[in-house]
């Protein structure tokens, strides 16, 4: 992003996104890419363990639970950790594009406090697409999916190739799932933002 701010609004001549043909179906759980992940990954004991869901259109649905491990302040979800939630909800849409994107800005609002084991409801979509750079929106409410808002984002993807995690990734970690024999994990380890 070379240290430019980067506009969040899609240009004029941006498209409307479409939803591949192989996309998940609508209600389809998408489950985690990667197990080590923080947000999505079952591996990560204090992890968001965030249940995706395939939406309508390209769009996306969570769920997620604040725990005792996600406070901030005494009781209260930390901002990090909900922004956190935003970003992997967010990052989840590329698989409803079948792109592999990484997170390029993202902006949160922090609406109301968020206390320990309250179930947040995220519901993500895609805004338009232009070129390699695809917006997004999302938004986390309390008490059900038509609850009060808590937290809000807006959100620049950028679509990449695997090569940006590979040339990037600690070697360890990289070299660990690309040898899985499981080559639907290994594909699906480098298919969402980091």
């Amino acid at each position: 992003m070379s240290g430019r701010t980067t506009s969040l609004t899609p240009p004029v001549e941006a498209a409307a996104p479409v939803r591949h043909p192989e996309a998940p179906a609508p209600g389809e759980l998408i489950g985690a890419h990667y197990d080590q992940c923080f947000g999505c990954g079952d591996a990560q004991p204090h992890g968001l363990h965030l249940a995706i869901r395939a939406g309508d259109g390209v769009g996306v649905t969570a769920r997620f639970t604040v725990k005792r491990a996600h406070q901030g302040a005494p009781g209260l979800a930390h901002g990090g950790v909900l922004a956190t939630a935003l970003d992997e909800t967010l990052g989840s849409l590329g698989w409803l594009l079948r792109v592999i994107a990484v997170t390029g800005r993202l902006e949160t609002d922090f609406v109301r406090p968020v206390p320990v084991d309250t179930e947040l409801y995220l519901d993500a979509h895609v805004v338009a697409v232009h070129g390699r750079k695809i917006y997004s929106t999302a938004t986390g409410r309390i008490g059900g999916p038509d609850g009060p808002v808590a937290v809000r984002a807006d959100a620049l993807f950028i679509e990449v190739k695997v090569d940006h995690f590979i040339e990037n990734g600690r070697p360890e970690e990289i070299n660990a799932a690309l040898s899985d024999p499981d080559q639907v994990k290994v594909a699906r380890a480098f298919e969402v933002n980091p």
